[in-house]
């Protein structure tokens, strides 16, 4: 992680997690990370194929040039990177594993602008709908691109913190058998 705003989210919900995978939702309080509010964002995970954003920080929604919260999270990206953060968000959501990943963007001049992408998950609950936080923070200086706003963000690089995540292969598996009444078992055929 390079920016030092990345590291300090990372490190509040490292330690909010208290050797959990994850915290709890409500473990993640504002007050102390106040300051670094506005470069955050919740995306809604609980529809396999669409992606809101609950929340959107106003840093974050000034370098995209307009109010996200609703958006699709996918829609943010180029379509090359569509598919790969739908990855994250489900390593995120089913593995509970942190994500870092290098992003650029561009301007609407097609100048391009580097930042750096957080993606932490909540540990699951009955009670509230499978969501991910997470930071986007410009790696370049702001005035390139305050008046016209980013778009086509691009994956460039990315880390998960721990372990390595399933195929997604294996995470399909464990999909299934996540449904409801239907029990699926890696490896098994019905000869």
């Amino acid at each position: 992680m390079k920016h030092p705003a990345t590291r300090e989210l990372y490190d509040y919900w490292d330690k909010q997690r208290a050797g959990a995978p994850a915290p709890d939702r409500g473990a993640m309080e504002p007050g102390p990370i106040r300051h670094l509010i506005g470069n955050t964002f919740v995306v809604s995970c609980d529809h396999p194929s669409c992606f809101p954003l609950r929340v959107a920080g106003t840093r974050v929604c000034a370098m995209i040039g307009r109010d996200i919260k609703g958006d699709d999270f996918l829609h943010l990206w180029a379509p090359a990177s569509r598919r790969q953060v739908e990855d994250f968000l489900s390593i995120a959501t089913e593995e509970c594993l942190a994500t870092a990943a290098g992003v650029t963007a561009f301007t609407d001049e097609l100048s391009p602008v580097h930042l750096e992408l957080l993606l932490l998950p909540f540990a699951p609950s009955m009670l509230a709908p499978q969501c991910v936080t997470g930071s986007l923070v410009p790696l370049t200086l702001q005035t390139q691109f305050e008046r016209s706003g980013l778009h086509d963000l691009s994956l460039t690089s990315w880390r998960h913190a721990g372990h390595q995540p399933r195929t997604l292969r294996q995470r399909a598996v464990r999909r299934l058998a996540l449904a409801r009444g239907f029990m699926a078992y890696e490896g098994l055929r019905g000869d």
